[in-house]
Formats: structure tokens, C-alpha cells, sequence
């Protein structure tokens, strides 16, 4: 592998004392606006987030939206800071990037490095007591009708490491503002974005001992069935049978792949 340059490698966040600090509550109301623009969010089972403490909060990811009707939720309507774990090439960008490490988020590398650093920065916001919200599938869905896809094992590992509740949530409506892998805009007001969040999910049987790849794939699809049963609810309609995995139909693991030729299983 090449050595990487000084300038490959991401700033992480500094965790500071007061929740919310003084960025993170400019911002919030800043893009507060901007969202009720959008849509509008509308909530069940906001008693099942905890008021105090960490925790892991893991949603499915259906448009670019979802992270700002996710934040706003947590911010405006849990009243806690939500802290994301964001691709990388958004903290490169001027300005962009400085806001996003200011207001605490933590941006995660893709290919070709290792991503020790983003998770010592994500344990340290849980041990500080902090929400992590995240997107297990680690990139908008590809399963064709917007349904949740196979997830990735950081999510369960980070709860799982600094033993905090893990839980599920389903989103559902930001894609009649934004449809999924689109950049036109179709503000609604008045249109909500529904959410469902879930009880913790039951970790015991896999807390306080070392875990084998095979028990966190089978702890990571546990989770996933979960949200996927929420997200039944907030549809109205069950999900196709199995869980939807990319690699067996070819497609790339990131990127916009409508844009993309599929690449044959086994490249």
C-alpha cells in the first residue's frame, strides 16, 4: 500500500465539556430552519432514548437527507447532540470540514486506511457520555425499493466495546423531498418525515467477552432485522424475504452506483 501523504490524514474532533457546545448550538438552529423547510419530522418512541448517558443510535439510510432529519430529531426533539460518524471527503472540504469538526463529528476513512482514529474519537464520545447516531449500512441503500441493506460491524462493535445501549430506529418519507442518489430538491413543509425509534436492543448475550467475525456478523444482522421491522411499521408493508446484500449482485461497496457499471460478483 502507499504511504500516505500528511494531507490523506483527517482532523478529529476534540470532545468538549458542555453538551451542546457553542458551534454545535449555532448550527443546529441555523440548519433547524432549513430542515422545517424541507419537511417535517414526526416521532414515535422517543421514550425509548435514554435522557442522559451514551448511546449508540442506528438508523437506515435512504437519501442525503437522513442526516439532517436524524440531527434535528436528536437535537430539537430528544434535546441531545447528535454526533456522527461522516465520510471523510466531507472534512476536506474549506469551511465544510472545520464546521463539521467544531460541532464535534467524526469523520471516518474509506479504503486504504486503517480507521483506528475515527473509532478512538467515537469511543471517546461515548464515554463522555455523548450520543453516536449512525447509519449501519454504512451508504445509502442500494436494495432497488429503499429498503434496509446489509450492515457493517462498527455500529454493534462501538456499543458492544464501550457497553451502552444499541438502538434501532427507521426513517421513512425524506425521499419524496430528495429521491435516493438525487441532488434536486423538492421542499415540502408540509410533508412528514416519519420516524420510529425502537427499544435497545438486547446485547447480553454478546457483552464483556471477545467476539468471532461469525458472532458479529450474526449480532450486526440481528440489528438489522430489527430496523427493518421498524421501518415495516412506518411503511405499512413487509420487506422482501433475506437481507439485501450488494455484493451479490454485483454492485460496488460506495459511490453513487446508479452512475457506475455494476461489477461482476467476484472482481
Amino acid at each position: 500500500m502507499a504511504k500516505k501523504k500528511s494531507g490523506d490524514f483527517l482532523k478529529m474532533p476534540k470532545i468538549h465539556k458542555n453538551e451542546p457546545n457553542f458551534a454545535t448550538r449555532i448550527v443546529a438552529n441555523l440548519l433547524g430552519g432549513f430542515v422545517r423547510v424541507l419537511f417535517r419530522t414526526k416521532v414515535e418512541g422517543l421514550e425509548n432514548l435514554p435522557k442522559t448517558g451514551g448511546y449508540v443510535l442506528a438508523a437506515n439510510h435512504v437519501t442525503y437527507l437522513d442526516a439532517l432529519a436524524v440531527a434535528y430529531m436528536v437535537y430539537f426533539q430528544a434535546r441531545r447532540t447528535p454526533h456522527f460518524l461522516a465520510k471523510g471527503n466531507l472534512f476536506k472540504a474549506k469551511f465544510v470540514g472545520d464546521i463539521l469538526i467544531a460541532c464535534e463529528q467524526v469523520p471516518v476513512y474509506r479504503g486504504g486506511h486503517s480507521n483506528r482514529e475515527p473509532m478512538d474519537a467515537a469511543h471517546a464520545v461515548l464515554e463522555a457520555g455523548r450520543v453516536i447516531t449512525i447509519f449501519p449500512e454504512g451508504t445509502l441503500t442500494r436494495e432497488p425499493n429503499g429498503w434496509p441493506m446489509r450492515g457493517k460491524i462498527g455500529a454493534l462493535k462501538l456499543a458492544l466495546d464501550c457497553n451502552v445501549p444499541f438502538i434501532p430506529m427507521a426513517q421513512w418519507g425524506s425521499e419524496q423531498v430528495l429521491a435516493t442518489y438525487s441532488k434536486k430538491l423538492r421542499p415540502k413543509p408540509w410533508h412528514p418525515v416519519r420516524m420510529i425509534i425502537g427499544k435497545p436492543l438486547d446485547l447480553d448475550k454478546y457483552r464483556g467477552r471477545k467476539l468471532t467475525n461469525s458472532e458479529f456478523t450474526e449480532v450486526t444482522e440481528l440489528a438489522m432485522r430489527e430496523i427493518i421491522k421498524l421501518t415495516e411499521v412506518l411503511r405499512g408493508e413487509k420487506a422482501p424475504e433475506g437481507i439485501f446484500d450488494p455484493r451479490d449482485h454485483g454492485l460496488a461497496e460506495y459511490g453513487n452506483f446508479k452512475k457506475e457499471p455494476k461489477k461482476q460478483v467476484g472482481e
